[in-house]
């Protein structure tokens, strides 16, 4: 294969990834990302093959199951089928089935799990934990309103 080849397939599965990164909240198909990174569909496929631990679909279920664990951890606020359309999923049972077969619990049950175990971890001191941040610990994670995101159309990158 030719340098130049592979330069630009490594090209477009690195930008591929940043579109998918940027844009999981969409409905997002092989075909838009390719057009968003100027490439075909099968061009895409095969730098997702060559350069990637994963295909394009299990690529955008990974971000999107990630997002909507740490959301379901650190957003309790949030019902479950709010984390669900925030993480591109039109129908909470649907995201349900594939968080389930994720990480072997229903929403719900890994967010009470979480939080069983942060209970576990709390001081004994009887206080209350402080809600000004550590230095190195996360802070809430800022939610975009519902419907952000929707475009048919990619942005450029």
């Amino acid at each position: 294969m030719h340098a130049e080849t592979l330069a630009a397939r490594r090209r477009h599965y690195l930008l591929a990834r940043v579109v998918v990164s940027r844009h999981y909240r969409m409905e997002l198909t092989l075909a838009m990302v390719a057009r968003a990174v100027s490439s075909s569909p099968r061009q895409l496929q095969r730098a997702y093959a060559q350069f990637g631990e994963m295909t394009f679909r299990e690529d955008l279920l990974a971000r999107r199951m990630a997002v909507a664990a740490d959301l379901l951890i650190e957003q309790r606020s949030i019902p479950v089928r709010d984390v669900a359309r925030l993480v591109g999923y039109r129908q909470a049972p649907h995201f349900a089935r594939v968080f389930r077969r994720r990480y072997g619990l229903s929403p719900a049950g890994f967010r009470e799990r979480a939080r069983q175990t942060e209970d576990r971890r709390a001081p004994a001191t009887g206080s209350a934990p402080s809600s000004a941040s550590a230095p190195g610990s996360r802070s809430r994670i800022s939610v975009p309103p519902p419907g952000a995101g929707r475009a048919t159309m990619l942005p450029p990158c």
